[in-house]
């Protein structure tokens, strides 16, 4: 019962942060644009962030999306180390490098802590229930 528990605090917290980051990306609002270029990325690249962060909460939440989720948790994963190299190699103060760390812990959480249906098993198999 404390997985589940676990689980849905970390997925909670990941989409809290996914949904109001992509929808700002979206709106490519001055500061994620002066946030990319500090990064030495082109402006364009939030268009295509936001859209992969708002996908990624519709696969998480949605219950039949197994395939789909771990492509998910793959591009979260992705994107926050990447994030996070990207700051080091700019300089940035570390508070800041480690901050897409954070969000990486709640995505691992979130996957570890996935119940078995939430689960992608290999064809044939049964997945282990939690």
């Amino acid at each position: 019962m404390h997985k589940r528990y676990g689980y849905w605090i970390c997925t909670g917290l990941l989409v809290l942060w996914l949904i109001p980051n992509g929808v700002l990306d979206l709106m490519r609002i001055p500061e994620v644009l002066a946030g990319l270029q500090h990064l030495g990325y082109p402006p364009y690249l939030a268009l295509i962030l936001g859209t992969w962060k708002l996908l990624a909460v519709a696969a998480l939440l949605h219950p039949r999306t197994r395939l789909v989720r771990e492509w998910a948790y793959a591009g979260i994963t992705f994107d926050m180390f990447d994030a996070f190299l990207s700051h080091l190699a700019v300089h940035d103060p570390i508070a800041v490098a480690l901050a897409p760390l954070v969000v990486l812990a709640f995505a691992a959480g979130s996957y570890l802590l996935r119940p078995a249906s939430f689960r992608l098993c290999r064809a044939g198999v049964a997945c282990k229930a939690n």
